[in-house]
């Protein structure tokens, strides 16, 4: 292995989810396999970290392995709370999700997201009624793009519902998965 950083793919051990990618130098491999904890080393502030040091959202190690061409590794964890900085389990999370986690947290006069998730998990659930009815009505009796349009305003909605009870979509691909076995 080189003195230059390697890609550090880490997935996680129960669900094959992509969790983060981030750079490793040989002391933060060696960390990682000698203590069981995903470390990594920070380009932009040039220094050696575990990650969860701050947060607590720690990474245990299942298993490390290197590329072919030893210039990338895969580390396969478990993960102890969400991996991303935004909260979500993931930092390759869909774009609508992480928009919704912005402007949860930008609280802007005039948010629909922010004041829909003041109302509650009651405003939301109604929403989701509504939406879902609207759907139907839409793929019985009108166009293609009503129906789109409809089935897009219920996804919304969803997410806003589970956002309103800190669930993380994530959670919905682990039970369809579940499902299937």
């Amino acid at each position: 292995m080189s003195e230059e950083l390697l890609a550090a793919i880490v997935q996680d051990d129960a669900t094959g989810r992509v969790l983060m990618l981030g750079w490793m130098d040989e002391e933060a491999l060696s960390l990682t396999r000698s203590t069981g904890f995903v470390h990594f080393f920070s380009r932009s502030r040039q220094k050696l970290w575990r990650k969860g040091e701050s947060s607590g959202n720690t990474l245990r190690v299942v298993e490390v392995v290197l590329d072919c061409d030893e210039d990338a590794v895969l580390v396969r964890a478990n993960a102890d709370g969400p991996t991303c900085h935004d909260g979500s389990t993931s930092c390759f999370t869909p774009w609508l999700w992480r928009k919704i986690l912005q402007r949860e947290q930008e609280d802007a006069e005039g948010s629909y997201v922010a004041s829909s998730l003041r109302k509650g998990t009651s405003f939301t659930a109604r929403k989701v009624g509504e939406e879902a009815i609207e759907v139907v009505v839409a793929a019985l009796g009108e166009t293609d793009e009503r129906v789109i349009s409809e089935a897009a305003d219920l996804w919304f909605h969803t997410l806003l519902l589970l956002r309103s009870r800190g669930l993380d979509p994530a959670a919905l691909e682990d039970e369809l998965r579940r499902r299937e076995r």
